[in-house]
């Protein structure tokens, strides 16, 4: 670690309070070109750790960045992982108040929960196909609360990876008999198609990305249990929303999920 733990604290208050009161800065990096990964992840720690001691509870996690769509268009070169808070979470059809995020997108995703524990390291995707319970689509509204969504990986992963809502719904799937790298996916905007893609666009296997993150906490000391949310990856390039908007994801073989956009 490169960063004193005083600075740790003030940056994870600081970019926490930037999500909280919907407000944008530049990237953190910019003055701390110093940092490096345990600095990122040691900050998103802090942000988690005030957001329990608030009375959150973890529901989830998140891989960022997973598709090679998305390293395009975020111009970073590997994933990230983040955690899910019980606030983060929009009932399938309900609202998201534009008001309260900065710059929101929307990906289509594909969200494993598990029945059994999982922990690294040597995680891979058999592992995670043997702990999944089921699989729904998943819509995760993203919101990075860097300035015209720039950042490096450093930053982005201080900023718990631009977390900030879903959805899930359709049905609970088993993933026994599926292949989920030839799902086709098709995410809506008002009734029109924005972006189309398949399972495979995430790591070649969506499950590739839930083995990373498994991988990545057992390093850590932690683990992925049982009932857990993961949210395997963007699939697609994220599209843009503002109010008014209402964004439909379809998955092939596990139906639909929904979210609408207000003031």
């Amino acid at each position: 670690m490169k960063l004193e733990r005083a600075t740790i604290l003030c940056l994870a208050e600081y970019l926490e309070n930037c999500e909280l009161n919907a407000q944008d800065t530049l990237k953190i990096t910019d003055d701390h070109p110093e940092m490096d990964w345990e600095d990122a992840y040691a900050i998103q720690d802090e942000i988690r750790r005030r957001k329990l001691v608030r009375g959150a509870r973890i529901v989830g996690y998140k891989a960022g960045l997973t598709s090679y769509a998305k390293m395009k268009q975020m111009s970073v070169d590997s994933p990230c992982f983040g955690f899910l808070v019980d606030y983060f979470s929009v009932v399938d059809g309900g609202e998201v108040k534009v008001s309260e995020l900065i710059h929101p997108k929307v990906e289509p995703e594909i969200a494993f929960v598990l029945k059994k524990p999982l922990k690294g390291p040597g995680c891979h995707i058999g592992s995670v196909l043997a702990a999944t319970d089921f699989v729904m689509p998943a819509i995760e509204v993203i919101d990075s609360r860097y300035r015209d969504f720039k950042f490096d990986l450093k930053s982005v992963i201080a900023d718990n990876c631009s977390s900030a809502r879903f959805v899930l719904g359709g049905s609970m799937t088993s993933v026994e008999g599926l292949d989920l790298r030839t799902l086709g996916v098709v995410l809506e905007k008002n009734g029109q198609p924005v972006a189309l893609g398949a399972g495979a666009a995430v790591l070649n296997h969506p499950a590739a990305a839930v083995a990373m993150l498994a991988n990545h906490l057992g390093a850590r000391g932690e683990e992925l249990p049982a009932g857990t949310v993961v949210l395997s990856g963007g699939i697609t390039e994220a599209v843009a929303v503002a109010p008014g908007d209402h964004v439909t994801l379809r998955v092939q073989n596990l139906g639909s999920t929904s979210i609408r956009f207000v003031e």
